[in-house]
């Protein structure tokens, strides 16, 4: 199947302003956009492209004095298949994990491991390791986190969701990310397009979605707390050990968002 991505993000700025973008699809991905990835902004200032740490591919502008709109599409390749599911994925000894996965056992930013730890223990202690553990976390977040955007708050940390019990999709990813560091799971947050395909429209406005995925047997699955069922169509934009670290736009000096727009959609054959 192909899938058509793309965005409309415009902001408002009184002066020129530096700004550092993740708005393009993962590298993981590359080989399935079908010609070319577009992005441009307007007016039309360059933009210099660099990896992060992490491997996401981030830009580099300065907007003028006005603000900038960004544009940005692709048609990307799916299998069309869900969220793959492995129920024999081993939790690896903390000894045998790389060095590079290491760092998504640590605490960060919006994911407080130390305010959490004692929490994750007594509800997941007595779970088996592994892929059973990390599920038993998915289902205790989907149950103890009611969605709204309503409850949206860019300063809120994974303590703040399990306390307040409310939350978007990224809040469900950060408690969801903790109590498996708290386990000894390594977890890395992503995000990315997620489109309305094999389930009911959604009657909100588009927005890019928020999710995670676990380190088990060697390699990284994906799971995903605020819908707790396997998806199908997620394309990856960026990874990193939270929100904080895959900002679709980081501003150095004020600007306003003045609209946003998501497209992410199955091409249906004619």
């Amino acid at each position: 199947m192909e899938i058509k991505v793309g965005f409309e993000i415009s902001y408002a700025a009184v002066q020129p302003t530096p700004m550092v973008t993740i708005l393009n699809i993962h590298p993981s991905r590359f080989a399935d956009i079908v010609g070319t990835e577009s992005l441009i902004a307007e007016p039309n200032v360059p933009i210099g492209f660099y990896r992060d740490s992490f491997g996401n591919v981030c830009g580099r502008l300065v907007a003028p004095a006005g603000g900038v709109t960004f544009r940005g599409s692709a048609l990307v390749r799916d299998s069309g298949l869900a969220d793959v599911v492995v129920p024999t994925a081993q939790q690896v000894p903390i000894d045998q994990l790389p060095d590079e996965v290491l760092l998504y056992l640590m605490p960060s930013r919006y994911c407080e491991t130390d305010k959490l730890t004692d929490i994750a223990w007594s509800l997941f202690g007595t779970t088996p390791p592994g892929w059973a553990r990390a599920q038993a976390i998915v289902e205790f977040v989907h149950n103890h986190v009611t969605f709204g955007y309503q409850h949206a708050h860019h300063m809120k940390s994974a303590h703040d969701v399990y306390e307040q019990r409310a939350g978007v999709c990224r809040d469900f990813a950060h408690l969801a990310v903790t109590f498996c560091r708290c386990m000894n799971i390594p977890a890395r947050y992503c995000t990315g397009y997620l489109g309305d395909i094999g389930v009911p429209k959604d009657p909100a406005p588009m927005d890019f979605s928020g999710w995670f995925q676990v380190y088990l047997s060697g390699q990284w699955h994906t799971l995903d707390a605020r819908h707790n069922h396997p998806r199908i169509g997620r394309i990856l934009m960026a990874t990193g050990r939270d929100a904080a670290d895959v900002a679709l736009t980081t501003s150095f000096g004020r600007m306003d968002l003045v609209k946003f727009v998501v497209v992410t959609d199955e091409v249906v054959p004619a």
